[in-house]
C-alpha cells in the first residue's frame, strides 16, 4: 500500500467515476483501475462494488478510505513540518452551526488570505460528535460551546464571551423582558446543544411559561423569522451581527444577563498547535469587544 495508490482512492470517491479520478491523478482509467486492484489484493478486502454505476463502497471500502484521508493527512503534515512550514497543510477543523454563522467563514477566508499554503477543510456538525473526533484524532480542532467535562487528552480555550438577547420584530413597543417574553409568540430554538439548554434554564427560572409559535434547530433561520414577525426568540449576540439584524429590536435576556463561551477544543500538545494558536487569535480578534485572547 503506498500514497499513490490511497489518492487514487480518495479522487475516485471525490469524482465518482474512474476515468474522471485518472484526469484528475494524471494516469490512465485502466492504470487506476490496476492500483485499486492492487490495493484490494494486498488488503484482501473489496473496495468498490462495479456493478453500480458509478461504483459504489463496500462496508470495508469505507474503512480503507477512512484510513487512507487518515495518511494522507498525516503525510502532508509532516512533510509540511519536517520542510519548516508551520504554516502550511491541511487542519480539519469541525464547528457548530451556531458559531458558523458569521465569524467562523471570516476567519477561515482571513487565514487562507494570510497563508496561501494553508487549507482549512472545514466540517459542520453536534459539539459531543465534534469533541469526540477531536480526541480521536479524525479532526485536528473543532469550535465548540463551553463544556461540563471534557476527555483528559483535550484542553478548551475561549475566545468568544458573548451576550444573549432577546430579539423581537422592529414593530414591537414592549420593552420590558419579562412581559415581552410572556405575552408574545415564541421562536423555540429547538435541538439538544448547550446553548438552547441554557436559554430553557433561564426562562424556566425566571418563571416565564413561554407562547410557544415555532420549533426551529437553527438560528439563523430564527432570526429570520423574528425579522419577518412571526414572533419573538432569544438568540447569542453573533447572530445579530448581520445587516439584516439591524431590523429587529434587542433587550437582555437574563437577570444577570446571561452570557455564554465559545472556545477551540484541541489536543493537549496538539501537532498542528501553532496554527490553532494563530486561528484563535484571529478568532478573537474579530469577535471586537467580546473576543477573549488565550492565556
Amino acid at each position: 500500500m503506498d500514497t499513490r495508490q490511497l489518492k487514487t482512492l480518495v479522487a475516485i470517491t471525490t469524482y465518482r467515476t474512474f476515468s474522471k479520478a485518472a484526469e484528475i491523478v494524471g494516469l490512465t482509467p485502466s492504470a487506476v483501475s490496476q492500483q485499486i486492484q492492487a490495493l484490494e489484493s494486498e488488503l484482501n478486502v473489496k473496495i468498490f462494488e462495479r456493478a453500480s454505476r458509478p461504483p459504489s463502497l463496500t462496508t470495508e471500502g469505507r474503512q480503507v478510505l477512512e484510513l487512507a484521508k487518515e495518511i494522507l493527512h498525516l503525510e502532508e503534515n509532516t512533510i509540511a513540518g519536517l520542510r519548516g512550514r508551520k504554516m502550511s497543510g491541511t487542519i480539519r477543523l469541525g464547528t457548530v452551526r451556531t458559531s458558523a454563522l458569521n465569524l467562523l467563514p471570516q476567519a477561515v477566508v482571513a487565514m487562507h488570505d494570510k497563508y496561501p499554503a494553508l487549507k482549512i477543510n472545514l466540517r459542520v456538525g453536534f459539539s459531543s460528535a465534534m469533541i469526540s473526533d477531536v480526541a480521536s484524532g479524525r479532526l485536528d480542532a473543532a469550535v465548540v460551546a463551553e463544556h461540563v467535562s471534557l476527555p483528559p487528552q483535550l484542553r478548551w480555550s475561549p475566545f468568544l464571551h458573548e451576550p444573549l438577547w432577546i430579539i423581537a420584530p422592529e414593530t414591537v413597543t414592549e420593552r420590558d423582558p419579562i412581559h415581552l417574553l410572556g405575552s408574545y409568540p415564541f421562536v423555540r430554538f429547538a435541538t439538544n446543544v448547550p446553548l438552547s439548554n441554557l436559554i430553557d434554564t433561564e426562562i424556566s427560572r425566571l418563571g416565564v411559561v413561554t407562547l410557544d409559535v415555532a420549533e426551529i434547530d437553527t438560528i439563523g433561520a430564527i432570526v429570520t423569522c423574528v425579522r419577518q414577525g412571526l414572533g419573538i426568540s432569544v438568540v447569542p449576540h453573533s447572530a445579530v451581527q448581520s445587516p439584516d439584524a439591524d431590523r429587529v429590536i434587542k433587550l437582555p435576556f437574563g437577570n444577570p444577563h446571561i452570557t455564554r463561551r465559545i472556545g477551540i477544543v484541541e489536543r493537549i500538545n496538539a501537532p498542528r498547535g501553532e496554527v490553532i494558536e494563530r486561528l484563535h487569535a484571529l478568532l478573537a480578534e474579530l469577535c471586537g469587544e467580546y473576543g477573549v485572547q488565550r492565556d
